[in-house]
């Protein structure tokens, strides 16, 4: 008997979708990704950022072009090879035209949202007429199922399938988008002392970093490009603590599960870990500037202690937190 064939239709973001193939694998599916968002030469970034970027700020439809391209793209993907299964991770540029294509060869959908649907460019009425739907967000979750969606709440996880090589260093470390408190967090880190370190485009003061997030300003605290994840998981192990920053979200972001996974030491700004880790013992939880900047200090000083802490963390992580223990979470959505 052959094994089902499952398409993913993820986003190229940060390679997760890797992860989830490798679980899906694991569990005994034939399965191929198509990355629909992928720009994999310089060219077709700069292209990017002139017919979709620049013409959106120019006034013309340059996003809605480019997401009626990507829905034809997948839709002729679902077409040519007729999978069992298809696995929507975020898509909320897909059109009918895709969905059309899914229901036309009679494969199974189940849409994985990834992000809070208020930052999507969709409904909860919308992923509902698609079939199942899971989400990081508790919220998200209850509100799908309340218009009568078959749903599950899935976490995000910690890829322990991904090598890395730890890179030891006596700073903070914070990988990831600027935007909310994050940058005047790192600047308070900064300015009292403790060594810490960003890593992003957006807070990078490299010029294509600039180009690319059209010129605008960045704290100036020490950073570095954007790095990939297995060269993020090396640094965040390494380091005297990572920060994991949230602004405004329901769900938990990958760092929650990654920064403990890695063996790092993660500061996180959320009382509600103590739903996935147990705050002082696994994680670590500020709820100020001075709390944070006391916490990084006690951290360089007293190795011992954030040694048992990172060790708890990642034994935790790696009993509950996998991807391959969301992909049976999301499998059951088949059932």
């Amino acid at each position: 008997m052959r094994p089902e064939r499952l398409l993913i239709i993820s986003p190229a973001f940060h390679g997760y979708w890797r992860a989830y193939e490798g679980a899906f694998s694991r569990l005994g599916y034939s399965v191929r990704t198509l990355r629909y968002d992928e720009l994999p030469t310089v060219g077709a970034k700069v292209g990017h950022k002139l017919r979709v970027e620049l013409a959106d700020r120019c006034g013309r439809d340059g996003q809605g072009l480019w997401a009626r391209r990507i829905s034809a793209r997948c839709a002729a993907a679902v077409r040519s090879s007729r999978p069992d299964r298809v696995l929507v991770i975020r898509g909320d540029v897909l059109g009918e035209d895709f969905w059309q294509s899914v229901e036309d060869v009679g494969a199974r959908p189940v849409t994985l949202v990834y992000d809070e649907v208020a930052r999507m460019d969709t409904t909860y009425e919308e992923l509902v007429s698609h079939g199942p739907v899971a989400s990081y967000s508790a919220y998200d979750t209850a509100q799908l199922a309340a218009r009568g969606a078959r749903t599950a709440h899935v976490k995000d996880a910690y890829d322990a399938h991904l090598p890395f090589t730890r890179v030891p260093s006596d700073e903070v470390v914070f990988i990831g988008a600027l935007y909310g408190q994050r940058g005047p967090l790192v600047e308070a880190l900064h300015t009292a002392g403790v060594p810490v370190r960003a890593y992003g485009r957006a807070w990078s003061h490299h010029p294509l970093d600039r180009a690319r997030t059209w010129g605008t300003p960045r704290p100036q605290v020490p950073a570095e490009r954007d790095v990939p994840r297995d060269v993020a998981y090396g640094i965040q192990s390494g380091a005297v603590a990572a920060l994991n920053i949230h602004e405004g979200q329901d769900g938990f972001t990958m760092r929650t599960y990654e920064i403990p996974g890695i063996g790092g030491l993660q500061l996180i700004d959320r009382d509600d870990v103590s739903d996935l880790y147990e705050p002082g013992r696994e994680v670590l939880v500020f709820h100020s500037p001075e709390e944070l900047i006391d916490l990084a200090r006690r951290a360089a000083r007293d190795t011992a202690w954030s040694q048992r802490v990172r060790e708890a963390g990642r034994r935790r992580t790696l009993a509950e937190h996998t991807f391959d223990h969301r992909v049976v979470e999301l499998n059951a959505l088949w059932r």
